[in-house]
């Protein structure tokens, strides 16, 4: 759209280093604050009249507070801005820990220099690949998120049954799992094989699969950063969260609007299939 292309959102580079695996940025726009690997905003922190907080689609990541309020352990794989991790440590009141896992070894001091992400006893930090963590860990998690999705999509390793069955290996019975896929917006075409597939690998491996299909996520993206009050482009976050346990979503959302998080719009995303 010629309306995207001609708007200059003018960043400011804050901070550049190169690593083993990634061009790293952290840049400043009239947006907000962002890390970029690459030419990708990775995780950010948004400031702006329409809307401020974390990246969109990272809301629906709190969805499992209002399945479970007893959540004790978390694994969260792939770091960003650990902007999310804090807001966990405030709205379970019975946690205990969450592990995180992360191959870019500058994560953490960028989350903490730039994203005012604070450190607690409560946070493990693990400097590793995270299949690697899966098959060694002999820990098991209420709540475990995969947030992958690089420049070039999602490692094939992380779709693959092999995986699905590490992910089972490390959640407990009742225990929640999150991951995001990037998707067309027309989740269930058969043109879509690749996502359609996974879907079918996802409900034979857990008997509850529920899909948020990220419609919120894209329309709060086009008004915040084009002004705009339409989607444009064919891609979405495809938000999957998995179970062995039916869990009801409470109505309660004290905790969330605590952290000035409106959940109420990403739940009407939930996808019919």
């Amino acid at each position: 759209e010629k309306i995207i292309d001609e708007i200059d959102l003018k960043e400011n580079e804050l901070f550049q280093i190169n690593s083993t695996f990634h061009d790293i940025s952290v840049v400043e726009n009239n947006i907000g604050r962002f890390l970029k690997y690459d030419d990708t905003y990775q995780a950010g922190f948004i400031d702006s009249p329409n809307y401020k907080g974390n990246l969109f689609y990272i809301n629906y990541f709190l969805i499992p507070y209002l399945m479970n309020k007893n959540v004790k352990n978390i694994l969260l794989v792939g770091f960003g801005s650990g902007i999310i991790v804090n807001q966990f440590e405030k709205i379970f009141e019975k946690l205990d820990r969450i592990d995180v896992v992360d191959i870019e070894e500058n994560i953490f001091d960028i989350a903490k220099n730039y994203f005012d992400f604070k450190d607690s006893k409560k946070i493990n930090f693990f400097l590793q690949d995270a299949l690697i963590y899966l098959k060694n860990n002999k820990r098991k998690y209420d709540l475990i998120i995969v947030d992958v999705a690089g420049n070039e999509g999602i490692d094939e390793r992380f779709l693959s049954v092999e995986y699905l069955n590490l992910i089972k290996k490390n959640l407990k019975k009742k225990g929640i799992f999150i991951s995001n896929l990037p998707s067309s917006r027309d989740i269930f075409n058969k043109k879509n094989k690749v996502i359609l597939s996974l879907l079918d690998d996802y409900r034979k491996m857990f008997n509850f699969v529920d899909i948020y299909n990220g419609e919120t996520s894209n329309k709060l993206y086009y008004k915040t950063f084009y002004n705009i009050d339409k989607i444009v482009y064919d891609i979405t976050n495809l938000i999957l969260i998995s179970s062995d346990f039916r869990y009801k979503i409470s109505s309660n959302y004290e905790k969330l609007e605590d952290i000035n998080v409106d959940i109420k719009p990403y739940l009407s995303d939930l996808a019919k299939w």
